[in-house]
């Protein structure tokens, strides 16, 4: 089978956030659909869009995987599920585990519940930041920038971000 590299993003804002990201992330190592190459730091990160809720705790991943990015999608929503996710919640709202595939090799997928590159990847910092801990230097397959120069081009104050003691 040929092994892939994707990108993910862990998130929650519910319960014991730090440990929903490391069992969410964890579980999808475990679940054989992935292999861990790389973690970020943890960040501590003011809620974007809707601000109405508590800050998250955010990372993200490297991996390895034989999946193709629609069965990643499919175990990560399994987990998701698994951790006592709700998906008929308000929209960017409170959640307990959330997982996105941010990046898929160098792959561009629009298809019907699945876009990758992630499609707000390059305006969120709780996305960006934890991404450059890992490699600074991937290059978004559709923007042609690397991440760190996404990171530097951010010009939303409001985005807060504070590394996890």
């Amino acid at each position: 089978m040929e092994k892939h590299t994707a990108y993910i993003s862990a998130g929650s804002n519910i319960g014991d956030k730090l440990l929903n990201c490391k069992k969410g992330i964890s579980d999808l190592a475990g679940s054989g659909a992935a292999v861990i190459k790389a973690w970020s730091r943890f960040y501590k990160t003011s809620p974007v869009d809707y601000k109405d809720q508590d800050w998250f705790v955010n990372a993200a991943v490297k991996i390895e995987t034989e999946l193709d990015p629609s069965d990643l999608l499919k175990e990560m929503f399994s987990i998701q599920t698994k951790a006592g996710r709700r998906f008929d919640t308000v929209r960017f709202g409170p959640r307990i585990l959330d997982l996105d595939i941010i990046l898929y090799d160098s792959a561009i997928v629009n298809s019907p519940g699945l876009t990758i590159p992630h499609p707000r990847m390059h305006k969120r910092r709780f996305v960006l930041e934890p991404l450059c801990d890992i490699d600074p230097a991937v290059v978004h397959p559709v923007l042609k920038k690397n991440l760190k120069c996404l990171l530097d081009s951010l010009d939303d104050d409001e985005q807060k971000t504070v590394v996890c003691a």
